[in-house]
């Protein structure tokens, strides 16, 4: 039995184009949809940092008596609030950053709230 070896064995450069536009054209598919999908999960992170400050706030407002109307820093929550692991007050994952509001009834907000990272 005899083995045939031909000397033109390999890709022509067309073959080697078509990949490179069939991947092309993958990657800009899934690009876009990559960016849509992180924007919404740091949205939504946000959003429940938000709620977190929120639920922080009305149980310091409780335990201290607090009317609606009184005034409070972030650094009140400390006591009421999950730390990082690094001690530190949750952030923004989008780069954020988190403000008190004007009073206990007034929610915590952050920087981004035009871009949907705000309590519904």
């Amino acid at each position: 039995m005899k083995l045939r070896i031909s000397a033109q064995s390999g890709f022509t450069l067309v073959e080697i184009m078509i990949v490179v536009g069939i991947v092309g054209m993958l990657a800009s598919i899934a690009v876009p949809s990559y960016v849509r999908a992180r924007d919404t999960s740091q949205m939504n992170s946000c959003i429940n940092n938000l709620r977190e400050f929120d639920g922080a706030v009305q149980q310091y407002a409780l335990e201290n008596k607090l009317a609606p109307t009184a005034p409070y820093t972030l650094a009140n929550l400390l006591p009421f609030i999950k730390l990082t692991s690094t001690g530190a007050l949750p952030a923004c994952p989008a780069g954020g950053s988190y403000s008190p509001g004007e009073s206990i009834a007034a929610p915590t907000t952050c920087s981004l709230s035009g871009v949907g990272h705000a309590l519904p």
